[in-house]
């Protein structure tokens, strides 16, 4: 089929969205810029701030953002539900917020990652640095995690709440395994409900689980 007779039409707010894309990337130099580019218009259809050179430099300290449990959750939007994710990806992902990146070296040291990084572990020790206790970090892990959008206590998966407790309880060396399977027994017969979901005031209201 020929088009040499038909009129093309150039949507009004093309040329100045490429202009826009052209002088970011051209400012930011980035290595993979298929990969660049995609972030870029997934930012502009998500209403963010597309990146710009902040996604290729490393950020001064001094200009870091304070990590919160807002900005980890959208740290963790961005990962976008992969269990495992490359250490140069997440870094960048890592810059983009604006995160400080000696926490970043500390959570990976941490946690021994490499190149592949299971995501849970990496948030959980990044959320450690927020809640200081066990218990406080499952909490924020827990907010960071929940998808739920009402006003109600954060939830996540029974499953998932095992598999993190039992991880930063080995990280931390001090509570024997024992007890962990002792407060997970508990939870599992006494509180959770048959949505299979437990919410943060199951443990840490209930005078009974006493997860340090």
């Amino acid at each position: 089929m020929s088009y040499t007779n038909k009129q093309v039409c150039i949507p009004p707010e093309l040329p100045e969205l490429l202009k826009q894309f052209t002088k970011a990337a051209i400012r930011t130099q980035p290595q993979d810029l298929i990969q660049w580019a995609a972030e870029y218009f997934g930012a502009v259809c998500r209403g963010e701030t597309p990146p710009g050179r902040e996604w290729s430099e490393p950020v001064a300290s001094s200009n870091c953002a304070e990590l919160t449990p807002e900005l980890l959750k959208a740290l963790h939007s961005r990962v976008g539900g992969r269990l495992i994710i490359h250490v140069s990806e997440l870094a960048q992902m890592w810059k983009v917020l604006r995160l400080p990146i000696d926490m970043f070296n500390s959570v990976m040291a941490v946690g021994h990652f490499t190149e592949e990084i299971e995501w849970l572990k990496f948030l959980t020790l990044a959320c450690s640095s927020l809640g200081v206790t066990i218990s406080k970090t499952l909490k924020v892990v827990c907010e960071v995690l929940s998808s739920d959008h009402d006003c109600g206590p954060a939830r996540i998966p029974f499953s998932t709440f095992q598999f993190l407790y039992k991880y930063i309880a080995e990280v931390d060396g001090e509570i024997s395994a024992s007890h962990v399977s002792r407060m997970l027994a508990y939870i599992e017969q006494e509180v959770i409900g048959p949505d299979g979901l437990i919410k943060v005031n199951d443990f840490t209201q209930n005078p009974r689980v006493r997860l340090e």
